[in-house]
């Protein structure tokens, strides 16, 4: 199997060799890698304007970026099934980049190979192996979807959208165990994505089309529900903490009509009560947020109309990137970057320095490179073996 990095202006290319599944070339495992995971999906395609199952599909994939150098070392590991039918964070890396978890969202119906059903289970992935593979996995609720590991990193937390819960997990070596269930919503409310505080007594939840995030209180193993709901604009999907555990922030989609209908809500939580202080205008469809590991630079992943069917007249040719800085208790707007269709992922390097961006229906990452003014297109692109649905850096939130 060979991995493309090629760019843009097409007059450089660099081939790595690899081999994909049980053997690589020379691909040396480090000591402190600086890893970027894309979850890597083949059998669901967005590009008709919905969801539609792909027959006889390849086996979903990951693609392991080690950012230690640059261009990064690119390893592909395959059968590793995953799905775009979540947040693009139902993929997870531990802080001392030892271990992978990725969210198997859903299967596909034997008795009826045009449908599919919720599966209940998470991979861990051991990355101190040559090559990466799925060493275990964990139980959960039905659709697995974000997954968030608690700063301890032992307390794993995943949201069932279609289990209307978020299941609590122990990390152990590379053992995943179920602790227990906590019920948050119905089915159809789509509890979609958990983030967990940075001082680890916290987590809050997004529940999409009941438009409001939960919170949860994190007692050691222990987690339940408190009663503190906080409204969002639109339908909240991606939601996060400042490392700082300063503000609380999701995107919400569908509030209005109009490119600039869909908006960053930013919620202080030191605030008393805590309450939301913002709402950060950011385009058309905002699927996805993500946070620099210091907490400068917000980057909002937007379909911009390039997910909508072809014969749509209002389909766009690209996605977009909002880049958005830290101004106090809120962000401020600073870039717009055009990207390929139908982005879904994002994620800032370990050291901050990158950001990574999927683009689905291209089979391929956008590598920028993260200055003191915004974003800069390296011109790099990273062939991947599948449709990135999914993506995290180590230890992100």
């Amino acid at each position: 199997m060979r991995t493309l990095f090629h760019f843009s202006d097409r007059t450089k290319s660099i081939w790595i060799t690899l081999l994909m599944g049980a053997s690589l070339v020379s691909w040396p495992v480090s000591a402190a890698p600086k890893w970027v995971i894309s979850g890597n999906e083949n059998k669901i395609d967005l590009t008709s304007g919905v969801s539609r199952l792909v027959p006889n599909a390849a086996p979903d994939t990951l693609t392991l970026l080690n950012f230690e150098s640059f261009p990064p070392v690119v390893v592909h590991v395959t059968n590793v099934s995953n799905s775009v039918l979540g947040p693009p964070s139902n993929v997870a890396v531990t802080a001392d980049g030892r271990l992978a978890l990725v969210a198997d969202s859903v299967q596909i119906d034997p008795v009826n190979p045009g449908k599919w059903f919720p599966a209940h289970r998470v991979h861990v992935v051991d990355l101190t192996v040559n090559p990466p593979r799925v060493v275990g996995e964990g139980r959960t609720g039905a659709q697995p979807s974000g997954l968030a590991i608690a700063p301890n990193g032992r307390l794993v937390l995943v949201a069932n959208r279609a289990g209307g819960s978020v299941s609590v997990l122990r990390l152990e070596g590379t053992a995943l165990t179920w602790l227990s269930d906590v019920p948050l919503a119905l089915s159809a409310d789509e509890v979609s994505d958990v983030t967990i505080a940075p001082d680890g007594t916290r987590a809050f939840v997004s529940v999409r089309e009941k438009n409001h995030l939960r919170e949860l209180r994190i007692e050691g193993e222990k987690v339940t529900a408190t009663e503190r709901k906080f409204s969002t604009y639109g339908r909240p999907y991606r939601v996060l903490t400042t490392p700082d555990g300063q503000l609380l922030l999701t995107a919400g989609i569908g509030a209005g009509n109009g490119p600039d209908m869909d908006a960053l809500t930013v919620i202080d939580l030191e605030a008393t009560p805590p309450r939301t202080v913002d709402l950060v205008k950011l385009g058309i469809s905002p699927e996805s947020i993500e946070l620099s590991p210091d907490g400068r630079w917000l980057a909002a992943v937007m379909m911009n109309g390039s997910n909508l069917a072809p014969q749509d007249s209002l389909l766009q040719d690209h996605g977009e990137v909002v880049l958005l800085e830290r101004a106090g208790r809120t962000f401020r707007h600073r870039q717009t970057v055009k990207v390929g269709r139908i982005p879904e992922g994002a994620a800032f390097t370990p050291d901050g320095r990158h950001l990574v961006v999927q683009c689905h229906p291209e089979r391929n990452l956008w590598l920028f490179e993260v200055t003191k003014r915004g974003l800069r297109d390296t011109g790099l692109r990273i062939s991947v073996p599948g449709m990135p649905s999914g993506m995290r850096a180590q230890g992100g939130r």
